[in-house]
């Protein structure tokens, strides 16, 4: 376990290097001139020329890459152009609300989709079984954006149960940190629960038709204990594989619903650098998400041997 653990560790490096090299090429060899861009429309050639100085824009591209990389050793992700302030301080005052809101909806989607799934396969070709998989395509057929407005009008606006937008730290005041986080968690939520109910319930009905689960059957047992303790802890790797690509979907997921509810996050930090053409703020925000998700997909894999004693590495 710890050899592989420390090669998993090891092979982080190239994977990050990789986006690291594609990160920098997309941005810089864009045909668009970031320093005409920062200096508007009315600048003149001398003021250009000083931004691409300061910016370092003049020198070869490979010397760039260079000084980036070494920042970069040292936890240095630059400084934003137009904030004038270090990514990485902007990054972790955004992480709050976009961690909040990834883990509230991780917890909403998995709550509320394996029990459906394992009814719906319990089920399967009953009116249940029915119901469940027609809501399943309904709520994974509708945009992000679209639920968002619906929940807001519907339950903020209308009915005046929720608050319509914002975000307030739970070290503030945890019952608004709540309340403030419903309907984001909802209408993200629902895509990604929709998700993992269909594939809970694929992999459940699979299962239930093994010979185990007829054995287990004729031996007596109840039908709660063949459910649980055979069927679904034998489901257990695939759906905990879903759990963790719709966590990468997730992150795409944020940036449209803080957007919506005009939450402070990083989604929103990622939206007003790529308006403002913000170059070090992009790479950073994409640097730090890259390593998010290779440390998911670690974890994921890790959780393998928990789950099933047979997986070994």
């Amino acid at each position: 376990m710890w050899s592989y653990l420390i090669r998993r560790i090891l092979a982080v490096i190239p994977v990050m290097t990789v986006v690291g090299i594609v990160v920098f090429l997309i941005l810089h060899l864009n045909p668009n001139d970031p320093a005409a861009i920062i200096a508007g429309d009315h600048a003149t050639a001398q003021d250009i020329e000083d931004i691409r100085r300061r910016l370092g824009l003049d020198r070869p591209i490979y010397i760039q890459f260079v000084d980036w990389v070494g920042r970069l050793i040292r936890g240095d992700l630059g400084s934003s152009i137009f904030l004038e302030r270090p990514v990485l301080h902007l990054i972790l005052e955004r992480v709050e609300p976009t961690l909040a809101l990834a883990i509230s909806t991780t917890i909403f989607s998995v709550v509320l989709a394996i029990p459906l799934g394992v009814l719906a396969a319990w089920k399967a070709g009953t009116w249940i079984d029915q119901v469940i998989m027609a809501v399943a395509v309904l709520a994974f057929s509708f945009p992000v954006f679209l639920i968002g407005y619906g929940l807001v009008q519907g339950l903020a606006l209308e009915l005046d149960l929720l608050p319509v937008q914002g975000f307030v730290s739970i070290s503030e005041d945890p019952v608004r940190f709540l309340a403030h986080l419903v309907l984001p968690t909802i209408a993200l939520g629902l895509v990604y629960t929709a998700l993992l109910a269909r594939m809970t319930r694929s992999t459940v009905l699979e299962i239930l038709n093994e010979d185990y689960i007829r054995t287990a059957r004729a031996k007596g047992l109840a039908n709660g204990r063949v459910l649980i303790i055979h069927a679904l802890k034998n489901a257990a790797v695939p759906i905990v594989t879903t759990i963790g690509v719709g966590i990468a979907l997730l992150i795409g997921g944020v940036v449209v619903t803080e957007s919506v509810f005009a939450i402070p996050g990083v989604g929103r930090l990622t939206i007003d650098a790529v308006l403002h053409r913000d170059y070090p703020v992009i790479q950073g925000v994409i640097l730090v998400v890259s390593g998010f998700y290779v440390m998911i997909n670690l974890a994921i894999d890790l959780t393998y041997t928990v789950l099933d004693p047979r997986i070994r590495y």
